[in-house]
This record gives structure tokens, C-alpha cells and sequence, in this order.
């Protein structure tokens, strides 16, 4: 999926040639009302003249890629389009849902394109958009990198040390205490199965100046969690300005080693602080944006893998839920603003709202019993929501949207980032979706 040459991948493969038609010469739309360019052997679509690039004829290729004029910052970088509309409107909560998306009539070629699932809507408003044209991923296995290696890092990477060895090369661990790396790879090279000692990804201590080495950046370090015991009504905001000091640290090392892979943030609150990782890597030491550093589609949020897993076991111990474990899904950050949806055909408000407040509440339950809540995100929103985004699968992660970070379930795709395309989300569910959105602008 990632590789530290580029997060996106281009398949290969040859185009099979034009359909008979000339370019058409500057000014003039084509019969089908698009325009047709090419840029470094690639076919581009756009709705809009773009003199500045090599006019083309409309064509049966391997990839399209439809341009638009997104705002440098706050519009998407690029992603697999599902549905027309998600080429006139990219970056609004309505990407999620195509009854509110608008028709869009497609010519031959961008319909084959987006049918086949081969079409890849790029914010040209970027700086330096032109190099996804030519980059192509790494082969085989990644190297995962992970930051901290306290309860959450350490579990989270015995996770992917058991489960990881289809889609992991090797995993890195750096922390401030080189006692806790010196014990992790010490205790995790002694975990093997007999005659098949290559079966598990090897973990090894990396150091902070080689941290960005690697095709998956995890960050889990965290400063300030509120004890047991302590009365914070809301433990995971509570972490977000030293955390955010942290993130601004190393997104920053990230930008000025030209990182090209997958930033997975897993320190609380993750949503607020995957959006702190993209902005702040692309502002120059005077702190004025340039668009130098992470796409936005190189961030994600992996928070509500755990969140979907805890309204999971309340629906199989409350038949009024039974429904969320066949078509349910749950949206939003990890913490305020989340919403658990019972069903999606059958979508109930009182139930969803019961289920929501159970689900994020849960970690407060663990702590009442004494104990920090860390085991299940680790798992859950860590180690295999990471695995389902190697192995290119639907998973629960935040991606940018409307100028946040939004959890919903979505996949990284040889063609982009892609998220699930649902027709029809219930006025009254959208509009808990719209609120979450509005928190997540609140806090950043």
C-alpha cells in the first residue's frame, strides 16, 4: 500500500492506444465537454482549460487522473473517485453519500475509468501535485516504525509482530528510555515459532535520527494522561496540547527528511492531532505555509478501529444492537463527536444514541475498574486496523475531509485513498456527521 518512495502507487501496464480523435486546439472544449492533457506519459481530465499543460485525445489508458483547483491546504490531495460527483464536489462530508452528491455527466473515457476503478481525482491548487504522476511504490514487504514503546506502543507492536509477517519486514522501536527498547528487542527476538524463525517481522531499535527510515510512521507517544482515579471528564482532549507539541516535533523531522510514507497517528486525541502532523510539516520555519510537507491523504487517524470493536460487544450482549453487527457502522473522532449508527437500512436515532454513549464511554468503565484503557485500542485501532491498511483492506481509520480529520471506513488503493461510498445516509444520522465535523473545527 505505502512505500517510502510514495504513499501512492501507480499499476502498470500499457495504454492501448487513441480512439481516432485529434486534440483540439486552446480554448476548445472536446465534444464530451472535458479537456484532455498529458503529463509525464500520463493522461489528465479536467473540466476546465488548463493552458499550461500538452493538449491530448481522450483514450482507453491504465490510470486517469482528473484534475482539480482545491484549496492548497484544506482541499484533498488526491483520492479514488466512486461516483461522478466526487469530481465537481472533492472534499465536503458529501463525498460519503451519493444521494447528495451532484450529476455529473462522464464522456467514454472517464466513465471506463471510474467503472474500472482507475480514476484519480488530484487538487492541481498543490504544490508539487505533478510528482504522483511518476512515482511508483516500493515491492514487497514495509518497514514500520513506532514511536514510544509504552502500554499502547508495546502492545500495539506485539500485534504486528504475531500477526504482520504477510505484510511487515521489520518493525522499529524508539523510545527516551533505551531501557524499555533494549528489553522489547530482547524479549521479542525470543518469540518464534520452532523451524520457522523467519515467520514473524524481526523488531530492532531505531534510532531518532533514523525514525523516518521506514514505509509507516506510528506515533503513539503521549505526555500527560490523566491517572485512574482523576475526575477529567474527557481524558483523551485533556492530552492534546502536549501531544500537539510533540507531533509538531516530529512532523517537523518528518518534512525535513523528505518523508514519503504513512503517518498513522495513535495518541490521544487522534483525530485533532492527525490534522496538528499535516499542517504543521507543511510550514517553513517562519511558520507560512508551503505545501513542502505530507499530503493530506499521507495522515491517518487510527482511533476508531477500537471504537467500531466496543459498540461490537455491547450488540452481542444487547439484542436492541443486534442489528450494528450486520449494518451498523460507526463515524466521527475518537471521543466527543463520534456517532455509532445501529443500522444503516433500519437506522434507529434513540438506539444510536444509547450505543453511542456506551461506546464512548467504555474507556471510563475500564478505568472505574481500576485500570488504564489501553489493550483493546492498541489492538483494535492499532495493530489491526495498521494490518487491514497494508494489506490494501476496508478499515476504520480518520481521513481529511471538509478541513478535518473524519473517521469512516475507507482503504488505500493503488489508484488513491478510497472511502465507502454509502446512497442514502438518513437525514437525522448525517446530521450527527455535520456536528462532528463542526467539533473537529473547534479544537483545530
Amino acid at each position: 500500500m505505502v512505500s517510502n518512495s510514495s504513499q501512492r502507487s501507480v499499476i502498470s501496464g500499457q495504454d492501448s492506444g487513441s480512439r481516432g480523435q485529434e486534440p483540439v486546439g486552446s480554448g476548445q472544449k472536446t465534444d464530451n465537454g472535458f479537456y484532455y492533457y498529458e503529463l509525464n506519459g500520463r493522461l489528465l481530465a479536467s473540466l476546465v482549460e488548463r493552458p499550461e499543460l500538452t493538449l491530448a485525445v481522450p483514450r482507453e489508458a491504465e490510470r486517469v487522473f482528473f484534475l482539480t483547483d482545491g484549496d492548497p491546504a484544506k482541499g484533498r490531495g488526491s483520492f479514488r473517485a466512486a461516483h461522478p460527483g466526487q469530481l465537481a464536489e472533492p472534499n465536503g462530508l458529501n463525498i460519503l453519500d451519493a444521494s447528495r452528491l451532484p450529476d455529473l455527466p462522464l464522456d467514454e473515457t472517464l466513465s471506463a475509468a471510474l467503472t474500472a476503478g482507475k480514476l484519480t481525482v488530484v487538487n492541481c491548487g498543490r504544490n508539487g501535485w505533478e510528482r504522483m504522476l511518476k512515482e511508483t511504490p516500493l515491492p514487497g514487504k514495509k518497514r514500520v516504525n513506532i514511536l514510544a514503546i509504552g502500554d499502547v506502543g508495546a502492545t500495539l507492536m506485539m500485534g504486528l509482530k504475531l500477526l504482520g509477517g504477510d505484510v511487515i519486514s521489520q518493525i522499529g522501536i524508539c523510545d527516551i528510555a533505551p531501557q524499555l527498547t533494549a528489553r522489547w528487542e530482547f524479549e521479542m527476538g525470543q518469540v518464534a515459532l520452532p523451524w520457522n524463525y523467519d515467520a514473524f517481522p524481526e523488531v530492532v531499535v531505531v534510532p531518532r535520527e533514523e525514525l523516518f527510515d521506514c514505509d509507516v510512521f506510528v506515533f503513539v507517544a503521549s505526555k500527560g494522561i490523566p491517572p485512574v482515579g482523576s475526575q477529567v471528564a474527557d481524558v483523551r482532549l485533556a492530552q492534546f496540547g502536549a501531544n500537539a507539541g510533540l507531533v509538531c516535533e516530529y512532523s517537523h523531522m518528518a518534512r525535513e527528511q523528505g518523508f514519503k510514507g504513512l503517518w498513522a497517528a495513535v495518541s490521544d486525541p487522534v483525530d485533532p492531532l492527525a490534522k496538528v502532523a499535516y499542517m504543521n510539516s507543511n510550514l517553513d520555519d517562519e511558520g507560512n505555509w508551503d505545501g513542502k510537507g505530507f499530503l493530506p491523504e499521507q495522515v491517518q487517524g487510527f482511533g476508531l478501529g477500537v471504537m467500531n470493536a466496543r459498540a461490537a460487544y455491547y450488540a452481542k450482549r444487547d439484542k436492541r444492537f443486534e442489528s450494528f453487527l450486520s449494518k451498523g457502522r460507526v463515524f466521527g473522532p475518537h471521543g466527543d463527536g463520534l456517532w455509532t449508527a445501529n443500522s444503516l437500512t433500519a437506522y434507529d436515532d434513540e438506539l444510536s444514541r444509547e450505543l453511542t454513549e456506551l461506546t464512548k464511554t467504555a474507556n471510563l468503565k475500564m478505568r472505574e475498574l481500576g485500570f488504564k484503557p489501553y489493550a483493546a485500542p492498541a489492538l483494535s485501532s492499532g495493530a489491526l486496523s495498521l494490518l487491514l491498511t497494508l494489506r490494501g483492506e476496508w478499515h476504520y481509520g480518520s481521513v481529511f475531509m471538509d478541513n478535518v480529520y473524519m473517521g469512516c471506513k475507507n482503504r488505500y488503493t493503488p489508484y488513491g485513498i478510497e472511502t465507502e461510498l454509502l446512497d442514502g445516509i438518513p437525514d437525522a444520522l448525517y446530521a450527527h456527521l455535520k456536528e462532528a465535523v463542526e467539533k473537529l473545527k473547534m479544537i483545530i
